[in-house]
Formats: structure tokens, C-alpha cells, sequence
């Protein structure tokens, strides 16, 4: 027999190639080819043929029949519920990704230990940390009592055969590159453990009924570490996102086979751990001063929940030959449609004036409706008339001008109305005489320019 000659593995996007090069052809990365060793063969011809001898055993089964709904249980933390579809379905697997330090031990901690509390058999194994440094977290959050076993061990191996004794209900595994088989030659970390380790605990969790819970590593794209096929294998992906100069850390669904993937959970950074936060609005418009040119409060969605959040803007004159362009918290070619419309279409001019947009608090923000409230606070600026204090402003702009309809407007007018805004800037299309507050409807950007120009007259 043939000996089988080892392949180079890429370790950011997972191609294999037969000879060792620089630079990977597929993704383009460099300095990421690993020797490997390939898989066995799974079988022989003789095999095959005498699996295929014993006829057709493929199980098909009517798309219409009746199916109970999946079992899930609380987590004890509802925001979390809330952004798995409303808690953990059992037999699922759970892939958890975010940056270092952003908090992602300290929620699982907190998460095994309630479900303990509420007699579940749960399990924390730790394969960057000692049980000592385990203990000592659990003790300054308050946790040392809850019944969580722990482990730290690397062998997947080890870790299989006594979690098939201890028969668990939740499995936490921090984390997927730190976990090798012996069943492969690569090293830990590298993309053929990552992808067979995975394997194996999600096998494992389909089978026994279990939840599992893998940690992930990101890179410095903020993508998860490892081969893509790692979310395609597990029923949900969540991001940790945060600045670690905020106290708040926000749960983000990128895919769920549960539930909804536009939910977000909110959490707040404090020395007993994170606390949920059930009004995210007041959390992020905590601090607002007096109000100041620039600054436009915005009525966005976040999946079914409605958030306000401040967008900031400040206009100043180029101080060299090029303007700059500075976004954080929101999207930077979005931010050059914005500005193309205003000078097109408004006759604004921007071309000697740098642009810093910043959403404050560190949210970061997807939603086209935000449109209206960049340009607003953009034109604030560059006026130096302040917005009213009290008002919201939401909706998205065409590249013709038109201010468009946004979904969900009586829920974002009914939250504003709550957080004590008496007055808001929307698409015409929204005012409503029956609206919580009182609408100022516009169907251009033009017209948004026009009402600032005006209050800066007065």
C-alpha cells in the first residue's frame, strides 16, 4: 500500500494544498500552511460493497407530521434566554466567540452555577485554566457554593469518557483550541483538531441529550478561530462584543436553529460579574448633558426590543489636503452614502471638512434607519444648531434624497415616550396623530436640512 503523503493545511480558512507555500491560494493569508497528517481511509471496496448489500435504510418520514416542540431549559439569566429564542434547547450545541478578557469564562461561570442552583448536573471544563483560578473567580462572583464540577484537562479523550459517566445536563468547553485527539498528529489548535474535537462534542451532544457549550477563540478580524465549518456543525453562534473601556457587553446571535438571530442581550461589567440589563436605552443615554450641536438621539431595533442611543458628529475644517473620515460604531461606506446625498442632493459641502462619527457607548450599529440620524447629527454639526433635546430621529435615505419607512415605528415612538422624549424627526409616512409623541415627518433630506437651517436662523 501506497504511503500517504502529508498535505499543508491553511489554519485561517481550512484549504489544503500538496506542497508547502508562503502564502495560501485560497484565502489569501500568509504564513498559515501547516504540515498535517491526512485521514485514514474510511473503509475498503469490499466494505462498501457489503454496506451497500443490506439494502436501502434510509428513515423518510412525512414533512407534515407532527413535531413537539423542542425542550428547553432556563438559563436563569433572561437575557440570555432571550437571545437563544428563550433558553437552552437540550441536545444542542452552542458556539460562544469574542474577544480576550471581554468576559466570555465569566458568563458561562455564572451560567452553569444557576442552572446547578436550579438542579441541573452541570459542568465547567477548563482547558486554558487551573481549577485553582476556576475557584477563585467563582468565589469573587459569589459563586463558590453553586454545585459545578469542574475539570481542566486538554484530552478529548479523557474528557469524553467521563462525561458519558457523569451523564450532565450542561457541558461548558473553554475552549475548542485548546482541546486535542490522539486520533490525529496536528498539534492543538491547528484546524484538523478543531474541526474533529468539534465533531466529537457535538456527536456527543446529540446523542446523550446534553447541552454543550464550546468556547471560541476569535482572530483579529473579530471572526471565530479555526475552520468556518466549526458554525456550520453546531445550532447556534453567539458574539461577545464590548469595548473594555465601557462596562456593558452586548450578546449577539449570528445564527440560531432555535430561535431568532436579530436579538441582542445587554450586560454590564461590575466587580460581582455581569448584570443583565433589562432597559438598555437608559444605559446608553446615561450621561447625556445639555444638548450640543452634533448630537442626535437615534430610535433604533435590535430584533423585537427597541434602543435608543446617541450618535455623535463633529465637523471640522480639513486640516490638510484630504479630509478624514473617522466612524466608530457604524458602518464607514454607509457613512460616504450619507454624505453623498447631503452634497448632491442638499447642496452641503464637505469637501474640506473632516468627519468624526461616533455611537456613543461603544454600540455598534447595522440598521439603515440610522441614516437619518447620522445626517442629522452631521448637519448639526456643521450648522452648530443643536437638535432638541428632547427628540428622536430615525429613518433611511435613498440615494435620490427620500426619506423611506422604517419597520417597527410605534414601537421605537412608544419607547422614546417611555425614556420621557415628547417630540421626534421620522418618514412622513410615520406621522401618526395617534403616535405617543409628537412626529415632524419628512420626505427628503432636504427637508431635514431645510427645518435645521431654520432653527439655526432663529
Amino acid at each position: 500500500m501506497a504511503r500517504a503523503e502529508n498535505i499543508y493545511v491553511c489554519q485561517s480558512c481550512g484549504a489544503s494544498q500538496s506542497k508547502w507555500a508562503g502564502r495560501c491560494d485560497a484565502c489569501g493569508s500568509w504564513n498559515t500552511l501547516v504540515e498535517e497528517t491526512p485521514a485514514a481511509p474510511l473503509g475498503t471496496q469490499a466494505t462498501t460493497a457489503k454496506r451497500r448489500g443490506k439494502g436501502n435504510t434510509l428513515d423518510l418520514v412525512d414533512l407534515g407530521a407532527d413535531t413537539p416542540e423542542a425542550p428547553r431549559l432556563k438559563s436563569g439569566i433572561p437575557e440570555l434566554d432571550r437571545v437563544c429564542g428563550g433558553g437552552l434547547v437540550r441536545g444542542s450545541a452552542i458556539l460562544v466567540g469574542g474577544d480576550p478578557g471581554i468576559g466570555k469564562s465569566t458568563l458561562l461561570l455564572q451560567l452553569v452555577a444557576l442552572m446547578a442552583r436550579a438542579d441541573a448536573r452541570a459542568i465547567y471544563v477548563s482547558g486554558e485554566e487551573a481549577v485553582a483560578q476556576v475557584r477563585l473567580r467563582a468565589r469573587r462572583l459569589g459563586l463558590a457554593d453553586a454545585p459545578v464540577s469542574l475539570a481542566a484537562e486538554t484530552s478529548l479523550n479523557n474528557i469524553l469518557d467521563g462525561l458519558k459517566a457523569e451523564k450532565p445536563d450542561i457541558v461548558v468547553i473553554d475552549s475548542i483550541q485548546t482541546m486535542w485527539s490522539d486520533q490525529l498528529a496536528a498539534a492543538p489548535g491547528t484546524v484538523a483538531q478543531v474541526r474533529a474535537c468539534s465533531q466529537e462534542l457535538v456527536r456527543f451532544a446529540k446523542q446523550r441529550n446534553c447541552i454543550v457549550i464550546l468556547v471560541g477563540h476569535v482572530t483579529k478580524d473579530g471572526q471565530i478561530a479555526g475552520p468556518r465549518v466549526i458554525e456550520h456543525m453546531v445550532d447556534a453562534v453567539l458574539y461577545f462584543e464590548g469595548e473594555r473601556s465601557h462596562q456593558f457587553r452586548i450578546l449577539r446571535a449570528v445564527k440560531n436553529r432555535f430561535g431568532p438571530t436579530d436579538e441582542i442581550g445587554v450586560f454590564e461589567m461590575g466587580d460581582a460579574g455581569l448584570g443583565e440589563v433589562a432597559n438598555p436605552s437608559a444605559l446608553f443615554l446615561d450621561g447625556r448633558g445639555e444638548s450640543t450641536s452634533g448630537a442626535a438621539v437615534f430610535a433604533g431595533m435590535e430584533g423585537t426590543r427597541p434602543v435608543l442611543s446617541e450618535i455623535q458628529a463633529l465637523v471640522a475644517p480639513a486640516a490638510f489636503g484630504t479630509p478624514r473620515r473617522a466612524v466608530v460604531g457604524w458602518d464607514s461606506g454607509r457613512l460616504a452614502m450619507v454624505l453623498a446625498v447631503l452634497e448632491a442632493r442638499c447642496g452641503v459641502d464637505f469637501s474640506n471638512r473632516d468627519i468624526f462619527l461616533n455611537v456613543a457607548g461603544g454600540l455598534k450599529i447595522a440598521e439603515p434607519a440610522a441614516d437619518l440620524a447620522v445626517a442629522a447629527a452631521i448637519v448639526s454639526s456643521a450648522l452648530d444648531v443643536a437638535l432638541p433635546s428632547d427628540g428622536v430621529v430615525y429613518g433611511e435615505i435613498s440615494l435620490s434624497g427620500d426619506v423611506r419607512p422604517v419597520g417597527r415605528s410605534d414601537s421605537r415612538l412608544k419607547e422614546a415616550a417611555k425614556l420621557g422624549f415628547t417630540r421626534a424627526i421620522a418618514p412622513k409616512a410615520s406621522a401618526d396623530d395617534t403616535a405617543p409623541v409628537r412626529v415632524l415627518g419628512v420626505a427628503t433630506a432636504l427637508e431635514l436640512v431645510q427645518t435645521l437651517q431654520a432653527m439655526a436662523g432663529e
